[in-house]
C-alpha cells in the first residue's frame, strides 16, 4: 500500500530465517513476521515493532532494488530470469500489471488519496507521489521521482555525506552513490533510460553500474552505491516525519 518494495536480508542477528505477511497494517504499511521468533516487523523500517526482538537492536540489512519497466530492465540485462506467474498459490490473472484495470490494486492506485486516513501528512507532495528515500545516519532525505526524471543527475549531500542521484527519464529507476565530493554531469548523448556513463568535474568519464561508479580510464577508481528505496510520499513521510525534501 506504500508502494515500497524492499529487498532485505533474511538473517536476524546473523541467523537465517524466513518471513511472512502478518495480515496487519501499521500506518498503511505492511507488517511482517519472522518465523524464528514470531516477532512483528515494520516493512519500511526493517526493525521489530512487537514481540521478542523489540529492544534487541535487531535491524535487517537491505539491498538496492530497481523500480523500472520490463523494457528498460531487459535492455540492460537481456539474460535475466523472470519469476513465473504459475506460482501454485494464485492464478496467473492475479498478477496483472498494476496499470491494468483487472489488477487487484488498480482502483487504489488510480485514487489520488489513501485507503485509510493519514494521521500525519505533508502537503509538499501529493500522498502517492513516488519518492526515492535516502538515509545516512539519523538524517533522511526524499527525492521526488517526478523531479528526478527531469533533473536526471543530482549532486547533493545527506547527513554530511556527498551523494549523487542518477535517474531514468522513462521510469522510476533511480540510484544513489556516495561520491566523496566529486561532481557529475550527464553527457550530451545520454539515453532516456538510466544513464550508462557520467562525466566528472575533471572531464573524466565514469561507467554507471548497479553496484558502483567506475572511472573508465582507471577501473581501480570506484564510488559505491548507497542503498535507497522508493515508496509513496505519504509512506516515507509518516515513517520519517523529520525527513528533508530535495527541491
Amino acid at each position: 500500500m506504500c508502494n515500497s518494495g524492499i529487498v532485505y536480508s533474511a538473517k536476524v542477528n546473523g541467523e537465517p530465517t524466513s518471513f511472512g505477511t502478518s495480515g496487519l497494517l501499521y500506518r498503511s504499511n505492511k507488517v511482517m513476521y519472522d518465523r524464528q521468533t514470531d516477532t512483528l516487523w515494520s516493512q519500511l523500517l526493517g526493525v521489530p515493532i512487537v514481540g521478542e526482538l523489540v529492544g534487541s537492536g535487531a535491524k535487517l540489512d537491505y539491498f538496492p532494488v530497481a523500480l523500472t519497466t520490463w523494457g528498460e530492465w531487459r535492455a540492460e540485462h537481456p539474460d535475466t530470469k523472470v519469476l513465473s506467474r504459475e506460482t501454485g498459490y494464485y492464478a496467473p490473472r492475479m498478477y496483472e500489471s498494476e496499470d491494468d484495470s483487472r489488477s487487484i490494486y488498480h482502483a487504489y492506485r488510480a485514487d489520488p488519496d489513501t485507503m485509510f486516513p493519514i494521521w500525519n501528512r505533508d502537503e509538499r507532495l501529493a500522498p502517492k507521489q513516488l519518492v526515492l528515500g535516502v538515509s545516512v545516519g539519523e538524517e533522511r532525505k526524499a527525492y521526488s521521482i517526478d523531479a528526478l526524471q527531469q533533473a536526471r543527475v543530482v549532486n547533493d549531500s545527506v547527513g554530511g555525506t556527498d551523494m549523487l542521484i542518477v535517474a531514468s527519464a522513462l521510469s522510476s529507476d533511480a540510484l544513489a552513490f556516495r561520491t566523496e565530493g566529486t561532481q557529475f554531469t550527464l553527457p550530451d548523448n545520454a539515453r532516456d533510460s538510466l544513464p550508462t556513463t557520467l562525466i566528472d568535474d575533471t572531464g573524466a568519464i565514469w561507467q554507471v553500474n548497479r553496484d558502483s561508479l567506475t572511472m573508465r580510464d582507471d577501473p581501480t577508481r570506484t564510488l559505491p552505491l548507497h542503498p535507497a528505496n522508493i515508496s509513496f510520499w505519504f509512506g516515507w513521510y509518516i515513517t520519517h516525519p523529520d525527513t528533508l525534501l530535495w527541491q
